[in-house]
């Protein structure tokens, strides 16, 4: 693991028990983001979620959801319930660990509230758009508290680089996985 996510990891902590269904105060109703979609922006940049994640999104959220950025170079779509506390650990990271800035100035700096409209759309911004160089075809990745928004480009050269890794290395902590 590369020392920037060994820093992230140390500070918000192993993601996979955080949102267990059964331990995670935080978890709303139940519903865990799971899939994956390719869809079409609009011409205004709108992201129609697909209809079976709507209303989770919208009962989770209380209808609000943030968007921000993510260091692959994706976006991050969270219910604001589940968005609070993740924004609240790095907030409270030390200003004057460059790399802790580095890390807030993305995911906070680039965090934005949207809901969905009446259609079940996401107004994605001009700035995010760009950051992820989302265009037309986007991948839309269920990763159980949230979504990732993927450029579909980039989602298949991801998909490449998983399955040339050895699948014999997994990361720490889950050396005892199976299926």
């Amino acid at each position: 693991m590369c020392l920037t996510l060994r820093f992230f990891y140390s500070r918000v902590g192993n993601s996979s028990k955080r949102w267990d269904c059964s331990e995670n105060p935080n978890h709303i109703g139940g519903s865990m983001f799971q899939g994956a979609s390719t869809i079409n922006l609009d011409a205004k940049g709108r992201l129609a979620v697909p209809t079976r994640h709507r209303d989770a999104l919208q009962n989770q959220g209380a209808g609000k959801l943030v968007l921000t950025a993510h260091p692959d170079s994706c976006l991050l779509l969270y219910p604001y319930a589940a968005w609070e506390p993740i924004r609240a650990k790095v907030m409270g990271f030390p200003s004057i660990d460059r790399q802790a800035s580095l890390w807030k100035r993305l995911l906070v700096g680039f965090a934005e509230e949207v809901e969905l409209d009446a259609a079940g759309r996401v107004l994605i911004s001009p700035e995010l758009r760009s950051f992820a160089a989302l265009e037309k075809r986007v991948m839309m990745v269920g990763q159980g508290s949230h979504f990732e928004i993927w450029n579909l480009e980039a989602w298949n050269k991801q998909l490449e680089q998983i399955t040339a890794q050895d699948i014999n290395a997994l990361p720490p902590g889950m050396e005892n996985f199976s299926l």
